[in-house]
């Protein structure tokens, strides 16, 4: 340790892989990044992070692992089900009744963070479930982004595995899904109103005119003035009466927590106000 208390091997390692990945070491909170760290310095037997260090200069592979272990994914179809049966039951009825009588009728969806792409399709079948016949009628696009370019691959191919489905009964499997041997293909319908990109939350372009932007469990990983501005981004990014969701353990900071107006707090549910 150096006199300022910062690891000094830490500290290098974090600016080396910042410089050759593009990943801002800095953005996220520092026990959260360490830990996922120290996962891949066990699995290759690195002794310290200056010998992880050495590694990735001579492996450069290794960086793929590291990103896997940075960037952890854990996702399924309805994840948090209570959310899912809000969006069905209230935000979706109340962006068509909204639409109801425009010549063009769209919906644009975000969700940030979407890993391999089970909550980007979980909204696609509530809005296909929601509007039945009229589903044609509407201009959809749902939009789902994340850093980890292995799981953008998985969501744009939309195939799973039983474990992904298992909050799905079976009508919504068969209705919904192709089986393939033990893996199940998303229908090309969905896939063709959904889009998969690379982005950064934090530095990349800003998107937005969205009705509904779903970003759950990303934040809570990030500093706080990085959570603060993300949430202030999504705000401006949401068109007027537009909903956010977060995850049940994230809460609203700094401007964003009077701009946003509570719409069900247990399911962390906000409305931009019209």
């Amino acid at each position: 340790m150096s006199k300022s208390g910062k690891d000094p091997g830490f500290e290098l390692l974090k600016r080396t892989i910042n410089r050759n990945t593009g990943f801002n070491c800095e953005h996220y909170k520092e026990a959260h990044f360490r830990r996922r760290l120290n996962v891949r310095v066990r699995a290759t037997n690195s002794e310290s992070y200056g010998a992880y260090l050495k590694l990735l200069e001579k492996d450069p592979q290794e960086y793929e692992s590291l990103f896997d272990a940075l960037t952890i994914n854990v996702s399924e179809f309805f994840r948090n089900p209570e959310t899912f049966r809000i969006i069905e039951k209230e935000i979706i009825p109340s962006l068509t009744k909204n639409r109801s009588g425009l010549f063009i009728r769209s919906i644009r969806i975000w969700s940030a963070g979407c890993a391999a792409g089970e909550e980007a399709y979980s909204l696609a079948i509530l809005l296909h479930r929601t509007l039945k016949n009229d589903f044609n009628k509407y201009r959809i696009r749902i939009i789902g982004t994340d850093i980890d370019i292995q799981s953008l691959e998985k969501a744009k191919k939309g195939v799973y595995n039983e474990n992904s489905l298992k909050n799905l009964d079976q009508s919504t499997r068969e209705r919904y899904f192709l089986k393939q041997g033990d893996m199940y293909q998303i229908i090309d319908e969905f896939r063709s109103i959904t889009q998969f990109k690379c982005q950064d939350l934090i530095s990349d372009p800003k998107i937005d005119h969205f009705d509904l932007i779903v970003c759950r469990n990303v934040m809570i990983y990030f500093k706080k003035e990085i959570q603060e501005q993300l949430q202030l981004n999504f705000y401006k990014a949401l068109g007027k009466g537009g909903f956010f969701i977060i995850g049940k353990s994230e809460t609203l900071l700094g401007a964003a927590s009077s701009l946003f107006r509570p719409y069900n707090t247990r399911e962390r549910l906000y409305i931009k106000e019209i």
